[in-house]
């Protein structure tokens, strides 16, 4: 399989993860799993059948983990996408699994990232993977505490060949700068939107180091007053909050990039048009004041 060349650029353009080129606007494959992110999708050829119009429509980033399903979405990404294009890089994240119950406990022994590093390099169908992000933290946000011995497995890993580049999730700003003493990393993905901007000096200082800022959640956490300033927005501009929401997101910093995640091929259309929404200066200062509402530090 391979890109459409005569495909309309996507939204933002591109950003180095590493020495990797992605396009800023990629895709998220959480969704993809069953209810509560367990078992299979209800309608498995409408999955394969998304993750197949991303490709064609030039994305070059798809986000996954071995936890989603668990394996569905990695299995479900083989099936559709092997053998990968030459300019599709998948990222993966380890430290966390799921339970009986739907919950998120962390996976982050030595034994834990090594088993997971090894599953999701089967499971994809791969003999190294381009990007391996640490989990922190918990269900409930960013937890303070060493990540040394768990990020030092990682780049054990790393230097046997099966890991290109590392990335942290669920993070802290001094957990990002304990990883940096480390070794490098290509990305941090944490919860970040309009509403919920308490990463906005670590975003800034990302840009300058090179290194890629990937926002999950980006209607996550939002106060009915700030989705309503939201609404208005995108009603004003003829859109959807969720097209506003991503289109601040890609005019925040070069070095932001986008992983929505849809079950939907038409709903995964609508996402990638509604991030080249275009925002005046009007818009953008009208956006501001939901960022500086309640709940805006997160």
């Amino acid at each position: 399989m391979s890109t459409d060349d005569t495909a309309v650029p996507l939204p933002g353009g591109t950003w180095p993860l590493g020495d990797l080129t992605v396009t800023r606007f990629g895709y998220g494959a959480m969704q993809l799993a069953g209810p509560g992110v367990v078992g299979p999708p209800a309608d498995r050829d409408g999955a394969l059948a998304v993750l197949r119009e991303a490709v064609d429509l030039g994305i070059t980033h798809i986000d996954t983990s071995g936890a989603y399903g668990p394996r569905v979405t990695n299995e479900l990404i083989r099936e559709a996408l092997h053998p990968y294009p030459e300019s599709l890089h998948i990222a993966t994240k380890v430290g966390a699994h799921r339970d009986e119950r739907g919950g998120w406990p962390p996976a982050r022994r030595p034994e834990d990232l090594r088993r997971a590093v090894h599953e999701d390099l089967a499971t994809l169908g791969l003999d190294r993977l381009d990007l391996v992000n640490l989990r922190l933290g918990d269900a409930r946000g960013t937890q303070p505490g060493s990540l040394a011995e768990a990020f030092g497995t990682l780049v054990e890993l790393q230097q046997q060949g099966l890991i290109r580049h590392l990335g942290v999730s669920n993070a802290t700003a001094d957990q990002v700068a304990e990883a940096l003493a480390i070794a490098p990393i290509a990305c941090v993905q944490n919860m970040y939107n309009l509403a919920h901007r308490h990463d906005d000096a670590l975003i800034d200082e990302l840009a300058g180091k090179g290194i890629a800022y990937v926002p999950f959640f980006p209607l996550g956490g939002f106060s009915p007053l700030q989705s309503s300033a939201l609404s208005a927005v995108a009603s004003r501009l003829g859109t959807t909050p969720m097209s506003v929401a991503l289109a601040w997101l890609l005019r925040r910093s070069p070095n932001v990039l986008l992983i929505p995640g849809t079950s939907s091929v038409a709903h995964l259309v609508e996402n990638v048009a509604g991030a080249g929404t275009p925002l005046s200066g009007d818009d953008l200062a009208e956006l501001e004041g939901v960022g500086s509402g309640s709940g805006a530090a997160g």
